[in-house]
C-alpha cells in the first residue's frame, strides 16, 4: 500500500517486463511517473505530461505483448494525446493534439494496436464528444477518425500483438461500436456494427485474452454484459468502383450479471487463468469473478 500526494487517476503494467513489474500512472497533476514497487519512495522516470489530468493510460511492448519500444501512451484533459519512451526523458516521442483553431476536446480513453513488429503501431483515442482517433506511429498521421456521437469512454482492440483485427469502442448512452479493422475504405473507413446494451453508461470493455471474439462490458447500473462477435461469412467485399470495404459482423449476449448499485467502473480478465476477472465498483468493492464454460463457445 503506497500513498502519493497527489491523487493517481490511472496506471498500467504494459510497458514493462515481468521481472520488473514497473507501474506507471497518471495523475490529477498531469504528471507521468513510472514506480518500481520493490522502491516507490522515489519515481524511477517522471515528467510533467499534460497541463491537466491524465484520465487515461495504456502501456505496450513489455510482460511479452507486442513488439518494438515499451512505450506509454497518455490522454489528457488537456486535448492531447502523447506516446512516451522511458528512455527518452522529459519529452514525447509522439504529440497528437489539436490543429490551430480546433477546440480542444477531454480525452477519455486511449489504447495501443498493431504492434506486430517492430515498426507498426497505431494509437486509438476517444474524446468526450463522440470523436474516435486512430494515429499511426509508423507514419506520424492520423489515419483514420470517426464519430460515434456520444462521449467514448472506453476503447480496446481485440489483441495489441496482432494486425488490427477489431476494435470495440463503449459510449456514456449504453452503446458499444465494434469496428472491423482489417479492411479500410478510402472514404467509407471500417465497417462497424453497435449494440446498445443497457441504458447506461457503458465504462469499460475487455477482450478475453485466450479468445478475442469475446470480450466483457462493465455497466453505470452496476452489470456486467458477456458478447460473442461472430464474423460475416466475407469480411471485405469490392464497392462499385473496385474498392475493398469491410463488412461488419455480428455481436451476441452470452451472459449478463447485476453486482453492484452503483457503477462498474474497472474490469481486467486474468492472462493466465481462463475466465477469471476482477472488477472494481462505485461501492468501493472489488470482486472477484469466475466465468466458467468458455471453452465451449
Amino acid at each position: 500500500k503506497i500513498e502519493k500526494a497527489k491523487p493517481i487517476k490511472c496506471g498500467t503494467f504494459g510497458a514493462t517486463s515481468l521481472q520488473q513489474r514497473y507501474l506507471a500512472t497518471g495523475d490529477f497533476a498531469g504528471n507521468l511517473n513510472i514506480w518500481n514497487l520493490e522502491a516507490p519512495e522515489i519515481p524511477v522516470y517522471s515528467v510533467k505530461g499534460h497541463k491537466e489530468i491524465i484520465n487515461s493510460i495504456d502501456g505496450v511492448g513489455g510482460l511479452g505483448i507486442g513488439e518494438g519500444a515499451p512505450e506509454i501512451v497518455t490522454g489528457s484533459r488537456d486535448g492531447t494525446v502523447k506516446v512516451w519512451d522511458p528512455r527518452q526523458k522529459d519529452t514525447p516521442v509522439a504529440n497528437m493534439e489539436p490543429v490551430q483553431g480546433e477546440s480542444k476536446r477531454d480525452c477519455w480513453t486511449v489504447a495501443f494496436g498493431n504492434a506486430y513488429n517492430q515498426e507498426e503501431r497505431v494509437v486509438c483515442a476517444g474524446y468526450d464528444n463522440g470523436d474516435i482517433k486512430l494515429f499511426d506511429l509508423k507514419t506520424m498521421s492520423l489515419r483514420w477518425e470517426t464519430n460515434i456521437k456520444n462521449g467514448v469512454c472506453s476503447v480496446e482492440f481485440d489483441r495489441k500483438d496482432v494486425n488490427m483485427n477489431k476494435l470495440v469502442a463503449t459510449s456514456l448512452e449504453g452503446k458499444f461500436h465494434v469496428f472491423d479493422m482489417r479492411t479500410q475504405h478510402p472514404t467509407k473507413g471500417f465497417a462497424s456494427v453497435s449494440e446498445k446494451a443497457q441504458k447506461s453508461t457503458i465504462w469499460q470493455v475487455r477482450h478475453l485474452p485466450q479468445n478475442r471474439d469475446i470480450f466483457m462490458t462493465s455497466g453505470g447500473a452496476g452489470s456486467l454484459h458477456l458478447w460473442k462477435y461472430e464474423y460475416p461469412a466475407q469480411r471485405s467485399r469490392k464497392d462499385s468502383e473496385g474498392a475493398e470495404m469491410g463488412v461488419a459482423g455480428s455481436v451476441s449476449l452470452l451472459q449478463n450479471v447485476t453486482l453492484s448499485t452503483q457503477p462498474i467502473s474497472s474490469l481486467d480478465w486474468s492472462p493466465d487463468k481462463k475466465g477469471l476477472c476482477v472488477c472494481g465498483a462505485f461501492d468501493q468493492t472489488v470482486r472477484v469473478l469466475i466465468v466458467t464454460k468458455l471453452n465451449k463457445i
